[in-house]
């Protein structure tokens, strides 16, 4: 899988560490981890929760990505910003478990982490061990394995549901206000990364028109 990391403004310090027990732990499984930013406190652009929540849409509505982690503070305001676009169902992860369940029973592709909350001694532990739970089984295979079936279907359904209840990814490109959109995506590394691994040539081609 391709999975990009997302950060917002509070926790831009700890991007590299995120990043760099990321890759850890998803690159010797297989996966390709790519870096959004933002990269640091210093970086020359402002990145609220909302906007994470836009670029995720964008990356997995695209196929630029399939799998995208974020947070915030708590995590819940990223959460909510993901889950208002179409097509991305994004859990909010606080340990381990979370992740495991999140992914073997919803089978999402977002997770939103707290990345200030009760974020202390042994936190880049809990972390690596969240995303080793996360990328340890592949996704959707039931818990318990039993009801897997059953899980299917309900996703099957949530699926159906957002479709009817979001707008086309198209769509809220062209309707959102411009100048959040460039704010958003006219930051380091996103162009390349982007065009690289867009799977939807005309939402690659609906991005370079509005970033004009």
């Amino acid at each position: 899988m391709k999975v990009a990391l997302i950060n917002e403004n509070s926790q831009a310090g700890k991007n590299g560490l995120i990043f760099r027990t990321l890759k850890d732990v998803a690159e010797p499984m297989g996966h390709t981890v790519y870096n959004y930013g933002r990269y640091s406190e210093e970086d020359g652009y402002q990145r609220t929760y909302v906007q994470a929540g836009l670029l995720a849409g964008i990356l997995l509505n695209a196929g630029a990505a399939d799998f995208v982690i974020t947070g915030c503070g708590t995590g819940m305001g990223a959460m909510l910003a993901c889950n208002s676009f179409p097509n991305v169902f994004c859990g909010l992860i606080d340990e381990p478990l979370d992740g495991y369940l999140f992914t073997q029973v919803n089978a999402g592709n977002a997770i939103s982490l707290p990345f200030a909350k009760a974020f202390g001694w042994g936190s880049e532990v809990k972390l690596r061990y969240t995303f080793e739970r996360v990328f340890a089984e592949q996704p959707g295979g039931g818990y318990p394995k039993e009801w897997a079936a059953a899980e299917q279907t309900n996703r099957g359904i949530l699926q159906d549901v957002k479709k009817i209840t979001c707008n086309p990814m198209e769509d809220i490109l062209q309707k959102i206000d411009r100048e959040f959109l460039k704010a958003t995506l006219m930051v380091e590394g996103f162009e390349e990364q982007f065009h690289e691994n867009c799977r939807d040539e005309r939402m690659a081609e609906l991005i370079r028109e509005l970033l004009k």
